[in-house]
């Protein structure tokens, strides 16, 4: 017969054992990880109201990867980056430097911080296709793909084992087939339903593919932070596509759950276009150990197709710079006439809160737009709770009725705009690897202060008076979520 008495007499002692290595743990945040103050806080919180729960939460995510160097270039491609850049800031502060656009010389400033801070070089040859329909962008992004010669290189973080994860490979194996060098990077716990049996056939066909972070142990991820949550295509080096859409039935509108899925894409001609393909080759780098040189980014010849000045913006938690959120504050703290942000996850850190604030207080018009629905119950709390802080400063907010907003774009002026894959939260800021388009052009910003204002059609307001008649049970929420914000 089963001793039940002899387990239960050590529960005690099991309890001692677990409250001391919490204690260890807790020292360890405070003295050895140097997390910021908040997040700090947020675990010890855990650790000793939750310590069995607190203990595997660490386990899984509290990890640090900010010191180790990822993505290491070569001393070549250094050289060669450094100076390019150093040229172009040389120029510009000499004031030699010929802009294609009023927007970029006046944000100068701007672009003079990504190219010094996220190593981000401005181009200015540059056609840009704003995409805010998710079937739309599929079908370009399925004949784009068709039509490639010579490259496809493709990465998302989810691609779902569906009618559109499957079309997707599909035509993925064709090209590859036909001897178009094909790659296909995917995250490996966002795309986790696509399988390697399921791209056998993409391998068998020249295909090849690599996974960012894959398990050590199958089916036990332990870095469930730090994934790569950026959506890049590039095709013949010549075409390529940034911004916030992945690939599933719900992002084409086709999950009754989310309903109409609004996200926003950029499609790109372009010199902008190799530094699309500089980030994507350094990721498979890394994921593939593929030994690419980013030269190859760079191979074929550009043809001046526009005029729109970009800069491709990355961050991620192999540094500490959190390279997006500073271009983010840059913009909401240069802003003199309005500020418009779409975010489906809104938990910012007191440096963008108290910008925020700032702009709206020093009469900028800031409006926010957020979802309607939740698609992660505490991050959607969260999000409400600061949005609603912000109604005192004069803030407005918007709550998108249409289905789901999922799209992460700024607009300012009506002069400088940002298209990509980061939130407006500490997990886009710190442990997530992002991409954003910076772009410099009133005509394509005109455009995005348009798509806002069509989506304002199909919004509430979140006035002070509606957010002060919040039930008990909604405060209540809200506070737990917002103490849990730097673990969301």
């Amino acid at each position: 017969m089963f001793d039940y008495s002899a387990i239960l007499a050590r529960i005690p002692y099991l309890l001692t054992v677990l409250g001391i290595v919490n204690i260890f743990i807790a020292l360890a945040i405070i003295f050895l990880e140097r997390k910021n103050p908040t997040a700090t806080l947020a675990w010890i919180m855990i650790l000793f109201l939750l310590p069995v729960v607190g203990l595997v939460l660490y386990v899984f995510l509290s990890q640090n990867i900010s010191r180790q160097k990822m993505f290491r270039l070569t001393k070549y491609e250094e050289d060669a980056i450094d100076g390019a850049l150093a040229g172009q800031i040389k120029e510009i502060g000499a004031s030699e430097f010929e802009f294609s656009t009023v927007e970029a010389r006046r944000w100068k400033d701007m672009i003079k911080l990504n190219q010094t801070y996220a190593s981000a070089f401005l181009t200015q040859n540059n056609r840009l296709f704003i995409m805010t329909d998710g079937a739309h962008m599929f079908d370009c992004l399925i004949e784009d793909i068709r039509n490639a010669k010579q490259s496809i290189n493709v990465m998302f973080f989810i691609i779902k084992n569906d009618f559109a994860g499957r079309k997707l490979i599909d035509e993925l194996t064709k090209k590859a087939s036909e001897g178009v060098e094909t790659r296909l990077l995917i995250d490996a716990m966002g795309s986790r339903q696509i399988s390697s049996k399921g791209l056998e056939e993409f391998e068998r066909a020249g295909g090849r593919y690599a996974l960012f972070f894959p398990p050590k142990i199958k089916y036990l991820n332990m870095k469930l932070n730090y994934r790569n949550h950026r959506k890049i295509t590039v095709i013949d080096g010549e075409l390529g596509y940034i911004g916030g859409f992945n690939i599933g039935k719900e992002y084409l509108g086709q999950k009754k759950k989310f309903g109409y899925w609004r996200d926003t894409h950029l499609k790109v001609l372009g010199s902008g276009v190799q530094d699309i393909n500089a980030r994507f080759l350094l990721d498979w780098r890394f994921a593939s150990k593929e030994n690419v040189v980013l030269s190859e980014a760079y191979y074929s010849e550009v043809i001046s197709v526009g005029i729109s000045g970009l800069q491709i913006v990355s961050s991620g938690p192999d540094s500490q710079k959190e390279e997006i959120k500073r271009c983010y504050m840059k913009m909401i703290t240069s802003a003199r006439k309005n500020v418009f942000i779409q975010t489906p996850y809104f938990v910012p850190d007191a440096s963008i809160l108290e910008s925020l604030k700032m702009a709206a207080l020093a009469g900028v018009d800031v409006r926010i737009m957020i979802p309607c629905k939740p698609d992660h119950m505490f991050v959607y709390w969260a999000t409400y709770a600061y949005v609603g802080e912000l109604l005192n400063s004069g803030v407005r907010v918007f709550i998108y009725e249409n289905g789901f907003l999922h799209a992460k774009t700024v607009v300012v002026d009506g002069e400088v705009a940002s298209i990509g894959s980061a939130n407006f939260d500490m997990r886009s800021f710190r442990l997530n690897f992002e991409a954003n388009a910076v772009i410099y052009d009133a005509a394509e910003a005109y455009k995005l202060e348009a798509v806002f204002e069509n989506d304002m059609l199909h919004s509430r307001e979140l006035t002070k008076t509606a957010y002060r008649k919040r039930s008990v049970f909604i405060r209540f929420k809200e506070s737990i979520s917002r103490l849990l914000s730097d673990l969301l």
